[in-house]
C-alpha cells in the first residue's frame, strides 16, 4: 500500500459512472490510498448518479453534487473548493492509471513537498511539450518563451486539465475557472491565467507511459468539438496553426496586462 496523506484525489464526472466505477477499482487495485478521494459531480442523469452513490459506498469517497448542469468549471470549482490537504490530484472519469504511475506519482509528491516554487506536475497529454528541460526520472521542466516565432503554438499548452498533481492553494496564485462557457473555452483561459503568472511546470516526458484515456462506446466523451477543430484537411490545419499561434501570442499580452 502506498500511502499520499497530504494528496487528495479529485475526481471530476459526468454521465459516465461506469468509467469512474473503472477509475476507482484501478487505484484500489494499485494499493494506492489518499488523504481524501472528492467526486464533483455535475448533475448526471438519475442513473448515473445513482450509480454513483453505490460506488460511495465501496470507496468512501465524498461526493458533492449540483442541482443543475453548470458545466467544467463549477464542477472542478466547487471540488476544489472542498480540498483539505496540501496537494490535490486532479483526474477526470475517463483516465486510468498504469502501474507505473505510482512511483511517478510518488517522485511528484517529492518535487513538490522539496520546491516551495513548483506549481504543477503533469502526467499526461495529447503530445509531448516541446521544450523541456530533464529533471529526474523522466520528468522535465517547462521552458516558455512566448516571443519566439519559431516556436509554434504548441508551446502555450503548459497548463492543461489532463492529470496532474498541484498545489491545493491553486486558486490563490491563477484564480478560478471560468464559469458558464463551453469545457474547451474554461480550459482555454485557465491555460492563460497560468501563463501570465510565469507558472514552475514539471511535465512527464513519454506522455503514454503512466495513464491512459478511455473512451467506450457504452460512455463516450462528452465533449462535442466543432468543425474547426475537429477537420484536419492539410488547408484547415496550416489555417488553425496560424490562426491559434497568432491568438494565443495577443491573449496572453491582454491576460498579463489584467493582472
Amino acid at each position: 500500500m502506498t500511502i499520499f496523506n497530504d494528496i487528495t484525489l479529485l475526481i471530476t464526472h459526468y454521465n459516465r459512472s461506469k468509467s469512474l466505477e473503472q477509475l476507482l477499482k484501478t487505484f484500489a487495485a494499485l494499493e494506492m490510498q489518499f488523504g481524501n478521494i472528492i467526486v464533483s459531480d455535475d448533475a448526471s442523469n438519475p442513473q448515473h448518479l445513482n450509480h454513483v452513490k453505490e460506488l460511495q459506498q465501496l470507496f468512501n469517497f465524498e461526493l458533492i453534487t449540483a442541482p443543475l448542469n453548470r458545466g467544467l468549471g463549477n464542477n472542478i470549482n466547487k471540488g476544489q473548493d472542498a480540498v483539505k490537504t496540501l496537494y490535490t490530484l486532479y483526474i477526470q472519469e475517463d483516465f486510468i492509471p498504469k502501474p507505473k504511475f505510482v512511483e511517478k506519482l510518488k517522485l511528484a509528491h517529492q518535487f513538490m513537498q522539496q520546491e516551495p516554487d513548483l506549481d504543477l506536475v503533469r502526467f499526461y497529454a495529447y503530445f509531448k511539450y516541446p521544450f523541456l528541460k530533464d529533471i529526474k526520472g523522466g520528468f522535465g521542466k517547462v521552458v516558455f518563451k512566448s516571443l519566439n516565432i519559431w516556436e509554434g503554438y504548441r508551446k502555450f499548452y503548459v497548463y492543461s486539465d489532463h492529470p496532474h498533481l498541484r498545489r491545493s492553494n491553486f486558486f490563490e496564485k491563477f484564480g478560478r475557472y471560468k464559469e458558464g462557457i463551453k469545457s474547451d473555452r474554461t480550459e482555454y483561459k485557465m491555460m492563460m491565467q497560468v501563463l501570465s503568472k510565469k507558472p514552475k511546470v514539471y511535465f512527464y516526458e513519454n506522455i503514454n507511459e503512466l495513464i491512459d484515456q478511455e473512451n467506450t462506446s457504452q460512455e463516450p466523451s462528452t465533449v462535442k468539438r466543432n468543425f474547426w477543430r475537429n477537420n484536419n484537411s492539410f488547408l484547415v490545419d496550416k489555417l488553425r496553426e496560424v490562426y491559434r499561434y497568432l491568438r494565443f501570442n495577443i491573449d496572453l499580452v491582454i491576460y498579463k496586462l489584467k493582472g
